[in-house]
């Protein structure tokens, strides 16, 4: 590999059919309002990323996806790829709009009807109503299914009554609630007709007056200090049996009559409830797109320090730049590889989640695959951008423990991501949940009690029809991949995706009949469960390394350009061989890979790194992060008069 990689290409590839969006972005993000910030303090920091947003109201970059009658452009995919763009910048904004547009807004979008509609999405678009997504509690975070603020329809007052019924079912950690916001989404159990819970919906409660003084009932209260995001004003909200009108229900998918009458489309709790949270996928699945970003721009810094410090080398000579040396290239190379694997997974994830909000008649069974990958892109791609971080600022020295060189704030802003939108490992759960029964509407959303029932209900029962075929796979399998004796090529990219496919079938396989073998034995079935959490969460794993994989290999094969197939085709290789040295113990303990190939895998990894550290410069400019946010120069604490009138 002789010609280096022309970055506007990929550059082009990258952006592909919301480049216009994505280049807005970043010219936005070369506006020097947006310049990043290190020494405010909270108050001050909270009221400039207020501003910020303001500004993209001013440039028509909020609420993107909402109708075109309240004030958007009905684009989802273009909304998901601007907010991804703007990751490259200040975190604490990308979390104020996720907040404000994203999940507040979608909720009233999604959730509500044409009334709610037209009362407030164009005021949520233009930040004339701020506002709030209130669905964690102190005692509640991923099992929504259980949180306990009640909502009690009053059938003399024709409205519903909000309580907190004690200090576990505050809602906690809410975004916007500490300053900014005026009403709430509010998720809580819907008691009806003379007690009846009919279990989780959403209404909307106003918290704040517009002079900014709390709503009778409502107590606010501040989360204080955090470990990052403080441009963010998170806080708790209390009420006290607070009165709001029957409208205020958002009633997409059940309405309650004046008569107290509980009605709905979808019969079954459960099925109503998953309903109702997937329609608000969105924003898990930007939530993976931003932390994508965050590794392209912690990448983009070492790279650059990596290509211009030098340091050591052979007596009497220049000293070597820090590139040069294998293992930063191992530091770098692959984790860059699989940034670009993680772009591709998350970019056909988008056009999914484009296709489901277009499409009225999506298919059920469409949807759960959509859910299922949405999860699993998140868990892997926050992790992922934690660990590009830490490892990017060691990479750089003393340099990247400066605050102005970004990683202090990449660090701390980032990591949040790993446990918002989902808790990682409970997603992992969850996505090994869905592959391992097709049943999912019989589960509980994230509730161990559920799926073990379940898992001892009805997965158990269809086993032994399954098992005839995955034989027949199996020894598909056994015939791709050959002992030994006559291992093919690794660089094989049909090899690849075959071998990543058997992994992921073992492996489902084998939960599958380590809980069948603990329910038969008479196994209690929740510990039969939580003894075989490792294995499941393991499960979702190697889904996620197939999927990616996937997605780069497609995405290789869809290049029209010489060098950028051929750089792109070594990076998907890369990928596949740096996340097949890190398994392969398994891998040996399962006859698909002996010693010697194992260490051939290492010295490919090695060969692949050392080609590709000549496209690394170039690799970095193709994702064309604005060189403000990059490399902040002169003081960087904005002044508050940008904001004022």
């Amino acid at each position: 590999m002789t010609d280096v990689l022309d970055p506007r290409i990929l550059r082009t590839m990258l952006d592909g059919r919301h480049a216009e969006a994505r280049n807005r972005t970043r010219e936005m993000l070369e506006d020097p309002r947006f310049a990043p910030v290190t020494e405010l303090a909270r108050d001050e920091y909270r009221e400039h990323v207020l501003g910020l947003a303001r500004v993209m109201v001013e440039r028509g970059e909020t609420g993107v996806a909402y109708p075109p009658a309240y004030g958007g452009r009905g684009a989802v995919g273009e909304s998901i790829a601007g907010f991804e763009t703007l990751a490259f910048g200040d975190l604490s904004l990308v979390v104020k709009v996720g907040v404000q547009f994203g999940l507040f807004g979608g909720a009233v979008l999604h959730l509500g009807t044409k009334l709610h509609h037209d009362r407030f999405l164009s005021d949520i678009a233009s930040l004339a109503l701020p506002g709030c997504f209130a669905m964690t509690e102190s005692d509640h975070g991923s099992n929504v299914q259980e949180i306990r603020t009640i909502a009690t329809y009053d059938d003399g007052a024709g409205g519903f009554v909000l309580h907190t019924p004690d200090e576990g079912a505050r809602k906690d950690y809410i975004g916007n609630a500490a300053c900014h916001g005026r009403l709430a989404a509010v998720f809580a159990q819907l008691i009806v007709g003379g007690g009846e819970s009919r279990g989780v919906h959403c209404l909307l409660v106003p918290i704040r007056d517009e002079a900014g003084e709390s709503c009778p009932g409502v107590a606010i209260s501040d989360c204080g200090h955090k470990l990052g995001l403080n441009g963010v004003d998170n806080g708790r909200l209390e009420f006290d049996h607070v009165r709001v009108g029957r409208d205020a229900l958002l009633d997409r998918y059940a309405q309650v009559g004046a008569d107290g009458v509980y009605v709905s489309p979808i019969e079954n709790k459960d099925k109503r409830f998953f309903t109702m949270l997937g329609t608000l996928i969105q924003g898990r699945v930007s939530v993976g797109g931003a932390a994508v970003s965050v590794a392209k721009v912690a990448s983009t810094i070492a790279v650059r320090h990596a290509l211009s410090r030098r340091q050591f080398g052979p007596p009497d000579r220049e000293e070597t730049v820090l590139m040069d040396y294998r293992t930063h290239q191992r530091r770098l190379i692959p984790d860059l590889a699989t940034t670009l694997g993680l772009h591709f997974a998350q970019e056909e994830t988008v056009a999914e989640v484009h296709r489901a909000s277009t499409d009225d008649d999506y298919p059920d069974a469409d949807r759960r695959r959509l859910e299922t990958r949405a999860a699993a892109i998140k868990a892997t791609a926050t992790w992922h951008a934690t660990h590009v971080v830490q490892e990017c600022r060691e990479a750089c020295g003393g340099e990247g423990y400066l605050s102005v060189n970004r990683f202090a704030a990449l660090k701390a802003d980032s990591d949040v991501f790993t446990t918002f939108e989902g808790d990682n490992l409970v997603l992992r759960q969850l996505v090994a949940k869905n592959l391992l029964t097709d049943f999912r509407d019989e589960l509980g959303e994230l509730d161990p009690l559920g799926t073990v029932a379940f898992y001892a209900g009805q997965i158990f029962e269809t086993l032994t029809e399954r098992t005839a075929a995955r034989e027949i796979v199996s020894r598909l399998a056994d015939d791709l991949l050959p002992f030994r004796d006559d291992e093919p090529d690794l660089f094989d990219r049909e090899h690849q995706l075959g071998l990543f496919a058997w992994r992921e079938a073992h492996m489902r396989g084998g939960a599958a009949r380590r809980l069948r073998g603990g329910i038969n034995a008479g196994g209690d079935p929740f510990s039969v469960l939580v003894a075989c959490q490792d294995h499941v969460v393991d499960v979702a794993r190697v889904h996620t390394e197939k999927i990616v994989l996937e997605a780069f290999a497609r995405a290789v094969e869809r290049c029209d350009d010489a060098v950028l197939k051929d750089v792109l085709g070594r990076l998907c290789t890369l990928y596949f061989l740096w996340h097949l040295e890190r398994d392969r113990g398994w891998f040996q303990e399962h006859g698909r890979l002996s010693s010697t190939r194992s260490k051939a895998v290492l010295k490919a990894v090695n060969a692949l790194c050392e080609a590709l550290r000549l496209q690394a410069a170039a690799l970095v400019e193709a994702f064309g992060e604005p060189e403000q946010q990059l490399a902040p120069s002169g003081d960087s604490k904005p002044s508050l008069a940008n904001w004022e009138a």
